[in-house]
Order: structure tokens, then C-alpha cells, then sequence
């Protein structure tokens, strides 16, 4: 977690003192999306119609809680080494579930909600457990899984919605606070600061940058490393559950085609944010930083009246964009590190 601004000092040869600020790699990409977002929203309130208006604001809020609250988990997943692209398909098959249950099956809406909740966390665990003793990789596990929550939401329903009755709560899970501001956004704050404290705070977050920095030395040192792995993949497994029941209370209903593609806007805000890809390195506050300018990119993108499709487009540029800055940033670390 090298989040460290440090200065150095050297003798000129002349004899005077000169101080040089030196920025690590994850500073200085904090500093450079903070500028990115800044300019972002400057060009996109002067070229794009109602951007600026507190409607809209809510909205880009909306969209950056569905990618947020799993990416608090997909960071600690990436930062270990890993990588689950199977949270999207996961949000349709749990959105779906919650609706079967809480319909045709006539479980009740509260235990759907659990039931929901501890599938999801077990469905994570499934794949951290393949992963951790079994040693398969986990982008084999997870593609698996893709496949399989898809294709099992859509025989379920035949990939047409699944209508939930009215019901408060769930109206109150998908909609807003009085004055408007989203309640999936309040979740997403409040998941933010716990996984900030875990990260931080406690054995387990330090744990996870061991595994990912070099997992046989964390062995060696006495971290149980398949255990780490297990619950990171836990975590993706039940904040996707948590999107899921936000979706369905959004949409008043299960979709099988609902979160199209979320998997790859969460990887996207991961690495935008600075998470390194191999491992051992990242932040969420640079995670906090690639959400939103992921969703301020999507927002605009539609209020410039530009085809949906091309969205996907802009979406492949900043993800290879973002690889890149990381490679350049982690090969300067390296080389003022020796």
C-alpha cells in the first residue's frame, strides 16, 4: 500500500543544501485523476447540456454506486493477484433469485434477502476456495462462473424480467432519500469506509498486499495465504448480492440481462484508480477516484448524444490507457527504489 508522499535531501557541489520532493507512483496517480476529473467536469459543463444540475448529479451518483460497491472488493481481490470477472453476471443471477424467492416461490421477501446475501458470500468463497486449493487460476474460476450465473438466470426466466409486488423496503433500497439523493450512493459511502479500514487498519488488509506481493514469502512469514484468498473472493461475492438486491429494488423486479458489462467498468475503475494488476499494490481512494471518473465519462458520453455502443469503446481505451500509466509508474518506482 505505498500511498507515501517523501522528501529527500541532497549536498549540491557546491557545498548549499537543496531539498527535492519525490511523489510515489500511487500518489502521483491520486494527483493526476483528481486533475483528470477536474478538467472533465469543466469540459462537460460548458459542451454537455444539464450537466451541471444537481438531477444530474444524482445520477452520476447512481451509476458510480453500482460500480463502487463491488469495486471496494475488487480492489482487494486485484491488489492479492487475483481477478473475479464474474460480478456482473453474479448482480443478474441475484437480482433474479430475490425475485423468484420472493414471488413465485413464496419464501417471503426476508428470507430472500438473506438467502441472497449468504449465497452470494458462499458463491465468492466457491471461487476463492477453487482458487486457493486447487491452484486454478482465478480468471478460469471466475470466467467459469460468468458463464454459469448468466446462462442459470436466464433458464430460470427465460431472460424476460421477474416482477417483485410492491413492497417498501424494496422501493427503498432503489430510490432516493427525500431531496433526492440516491440510497444506493449512501451504501456505497458507507461499504467505501469499511473497506477503507480493512485495508488499513487491520492484519487482514495488510495480509492481502502481502499475498500479492509475493505470496510465498507471506507463507513463509506466516500468513495463511489460501484463507486470504478465500475471503477477498467472499467479498466480491457478497457486495454483488448487495448490488443485485439494489437492482432489484431499482428495476421492481429480477433481469437475467441486468449489469451488462459491470465486471469490466469495475476492473476499469480498479486499475484507473492505480490498482496494479499483478498485485501488492493499490488504494482505495484511488479506487473512490476511478469510480467516479469512470461514471462521469459514462454520464457525459450520453448527454453528448453519443452511440451507447461506443461507450464500450472509450471503456477498452482507458482500461489499456490505465495499464499503461501503471506499467510507466511502477518502472520509475522501481528504478529511484535502487
Amino acid at each position: 500500500m505505498d500511498t507515501s508522499l517523501s522528501t529527500t535531501q541532497s549536498r549540491p557541489p557546491g557545498g548549499g543544501r537543496s531539498r527535492s520532493l519525490s511523489l510515489s507512483p500511487q500518489v502521483l496517480n491520486i494527483v493526476g485523476l483528481v486533475v483528470a476529473i477536474v478538467i472533465l467536469c469543466i469540459v462537460l459543463s460548458i459542451t454537455a447540456p444539464h450537466f451541471g444540475s444537481v438531477r444530474n448529479f444524482y445520477s452520476i451518483l447512481q451509476s458510480a454506486a453500482d460500480v463502487g460497491i463491488i469495486a471496494w472488493a475488487g480492489t482487494l481481490v486485484i491488489v492479492a493477484g487475483e481477478i473475479d470477472i464474474s460480478v456482473g453476471p453474479a448482480v443478474a443471477f441475484w437480482s433474479v433469485m430475490l425475485a423468484e424467492m420472493a414471488g413465485p416461490w413464496h419464501l417471503g421477501l426476508g428470507v430472500a434477502l438473506v438467502v441472497t446475501l449468504v449465497g452470494g458470500g458462499l458463491v465468492g468463497a466457491f471461487a476463492g476456495w477453487l482458487r486457493a486449493h486447487f491452484g486454478v487460476p482465478s480468471f478460469v474460476v471466475t470466467l467459469g462462473l460468468w458463464l454459469a450465473l448468466r446462462g442459470q438466470a436466464e433458464f430460470l426466466t427465460n431472460a424476460l424480467p421477474v416482477p417483485i409486488a410492491d413492497n417498501r423496503f424494496m422501493d427503498f433500497i432503489g430510490g432516493a432519500l427525500p431531496g433526492g439523493f440516491p440510497v444506493s450512493a449512501v451504501i456505497m459511502f458507507v461499504l467505501f469506509a469499511l473497506y477503507l479500514f480493512i485495508s488499513r487498519r487491520t492484519s487482514f488488509g495488510r495480509s492481502v498486499f502481502a499475498v500479492g506481493g509475493n505470496a510465498k514469502a507471506a507463507m513463509l512469514s506466516g500468513i495463511k495465504v489460501a484463507r486470504v484468498r478465500v475471503l477477498v473472493f467472499v467479498g466480491t461475492g457478497l457486495l454483488s448480492a448487495v448490488v443485485g438486491i439494489i437492482t432489484a429494488g431499482r428495476l421492481t423486479g429480477g433481469n437475467a440481462t441486468a449489469a451488462d458489462g459491470l465486471e469490466f467498468d469495475v476492473i476499469a475503475a480498479v486499475v484507473v484508480g492505480g490498482t496494479s494488476l499483478a498485485g501488492g499494490r493499490g488504494s482505495m481512494l484511488g479506487t473512490l477516484l476511478g469510480v467516479f471518473f469512470i461514471a462521469i465519462i459514462g454520464n457525459g458520453l450520453i448527454l453528448l448524444g453519443v452511440n451507447p455502443f461506443f461507450q464500450n469503446v472509450v471503456s477498452g481505451i482507458v482500461i489499456v490507457g490505465a495499464v499503461l500509466i501503471n506499467l510507466v509508474l511502477s518502472r520509475r518506482g522501481a528504478r529511484d527504489a535502487t
